[in-house]
């Protein structure tokens, strides 16, 4: 992963430039969370706090992220496993192939889909193709991209 190793070296805000709400994932093992925000999804770390064991990963198409190796500090409760229970977070990429790709050659285990879903989003139906899987923690992410809107059905 030469990308992340450079950015590793260069340690700088995301090049998309601070995004107004991040969110910071507590997780077991920074170094396997980091191989699977980047090598499966594509993120790149930005830059990283190696003493604190923090990362904070941004993806080509803009999307940024925090992970951080538990240790107690801001865990308002306990954490049973899988982490993230009542959360699904959403990534929209502008194709999820290589997504796919990437969780077959790793035998990642696939929560649900792939599917090709059509949804009302108001006078009409927006469409996406999408997967869902757990992170290393058990985080549930959907990961999608858009198939088109076609107006609804009367």
């Amino acid at each position: 992963m030469e990308d992340r190793a450079k950015s590793q070296v260069n340690g700088a805000p995301p090049r998309s430039g601070w995004a107004r709400m991040v969110v910071e994932l507590h997780v077991n093992d920074l170094g396997r969370s980091l191989s699977f925000w980047g090598d499966v999804l594509g993120f790149q770390t930005a830059f990283e706090r190696t003493e604190e064991r923090f990362a904070y990963l941004e993806h080509p198409e803009g999307h940024q992220i925090m992970l951080c190796q538990r240790h107690g500090r801001f865990e308002t409760g306990p954490l049973d496993q899988p982490l993230g229970q009542g959360a699904m977070f959403q990534i929209y990429l502008a194709d999820i192939g290589a997504v796919l790709q990437a969780l077959t050659v790793r035998n990642w285990a696939i929560y649900l889909g792939p599917r090709e879903v059509w949804r009302r989003t108001g006078d009409r139906e927006s469409g996406q193709k999408e997967v869902f899987v757990q992170d290393p923690d058990g985080y549930l992410i959907m990961v999608a991209h858009n198939i088109g809107e076609r107006p609804l059905d009367a």
